[in-house]
């Protein structure tokens, strides 16, 4: 599937949310663009599992280019799939019976789930014990992370004490700064980086998008979103109430950022604003809502290889939809209206909006 070098490449800016075994998501639309070869990716922020996305791809574009980045992130999730194999926290015949990915039926998703709302990491983990941080050291050289020449890298994870986002850029990422990003407080102890505690940067940014707008060229910011924005029906169960809660808290970031790029665009259309210092930031979005809004939130604990093989189907298949629809409005304009988003006055007459963001808001 790989196009012809001929042709330049367009560049862009990947954003990479969270989202735990739903990462698998990301791996697809990554495998996908690194073959194509239309694109050059010109930086990734990445948040949680968005962030291990990050940086496997800059170790594998490291030892073997883009073919290198493909077979690094195929091993990493064929990795997190076999160190869970043991695990009790997995599907049960009835969950497969019934065709679905959630954990809805697993007597172990629900004892964690109960315990780690009773006790904290810190009384049910004392040692803080991370088999993922290990998998992370064996899968990644982080020495050839942060010599990667090839792109910018951005990971972001929440201070603690603070409530504020720390970025980290490719020249501070270590196993330590990655595990900030995805440190889930009620089931990690929070990962101190220079004797500041962090936890997982979906909270304050998921992804970061500020980093484009200062140490980039290329103008266009492709979201990779594995948190759906719209979720209809009014959740009733206490699980189901945490989980839109989780949804729509991971989702506020990155709705403020698309506010704020909007703000600098009408500033800049007005003249209000330097031209030199300020540019329009062109938005796009890769995403896959009717896959995988239906999808619970304990399905991202599910590691099961035929659930994240699905996955990275579904991340292909959207990566390839995209490219055809968008590839050649790169450059040229963003193809998720950020106008229509927040304005109320002008979708007052008009018909329900399609977009998924222009209806959550």
């Amino acid at each position: 599937m790989r196009r012809s070098k001929r042709a330049p490449k367009k560049p862009i800016n990947l954003a990479l949310q969270g989202g735990g075994a739903h990462g698998a998501f990301t791996w697809g639309v990554l495998d996908c663009l690194l073959e194509d070869g239309r694109v050059n990716v010109e930086a990734i922020s990445g948040t949680s599992a968005g962030a291990m996305n990050a940086v496997v791809v800059a170790d594998g574009l490291m030892q073997a280019g883009e073919d290198g980045a493909r077979a690094a992130l195929r091993a990493f999730w064929k990795a997190v799939s076999h160190s869970a194999r043991t695990s009790p926290i997995r599907r049960t015949p009835i969950d497969a019976l019934m065709g679905s990915w959630n954990l809805d039926y697993s007597p172990a998703f629900h004892l964690f789930d109960l315990v780690t709302r009773m006790a904290s990491p810190y009384a049910l983990n004392p040692l803080n014990i991370n088999p993922l941080r290990d998998l992370l050291a064996e899968q990644v050289d982080f020495d050839r992370v942060r010599s990667c020449d090839k792109m910018k890298l951005f990971v972001s994870a929440t201070n603690v004490e603070t409530g504020r986002v720390r970025v980290f850029r490719r020249q501070e990422l270590t196993p330590e700064t990655v595990m900030a990003s995805a440190c889930l407080p009620f089931i990690f102890q929070a990962v101190e980086v220079d004797g500041v505690p962090y936890w997982d940067g979906g909270y304050m940014g998921n992804p970061v998008l500020f980093p484009f707008f200062r140490h980039c060229r290329s103008d266009d910011v492709v979201v990779v979103q594995t948190n759906p924005i719209v979720r209809e029906g009014t959740p009733k169960t206490a699980r189901e109430i945490m989980n839109r809660v989780n949804e729509i808290t991971f989702n506020s970031s990155l709705l403020r950022e698309y506010r704020a790029i909007d703000f600098v665009d009408r500033l800049l259309e007005e003249g209000r604003i330097d031209k030199d210092k300020y540019k329009h930031v062109l938005v796009h979005r890769i995403d896959a809502d009717e896959e995988i809004t239906p999808l619970g939130a304990s399905s991202k604990l599910n590691a099961e290889w035929p659930f994240l093989s699905h996955l990275f189907d579904v991340g292909r298949g959207a990566a390839m939809n995209w490219l055809n629809d968008n590839f050649e409005h790169l450059g040229r304009r963003s193809t998720v209206n950020i106008r229509e988003l927040f304005d109320d006055g002008a979708r007052s007459n008009a018909e329900p909006p399609s977009d998924p963001i222009e209806s959550a808001l």
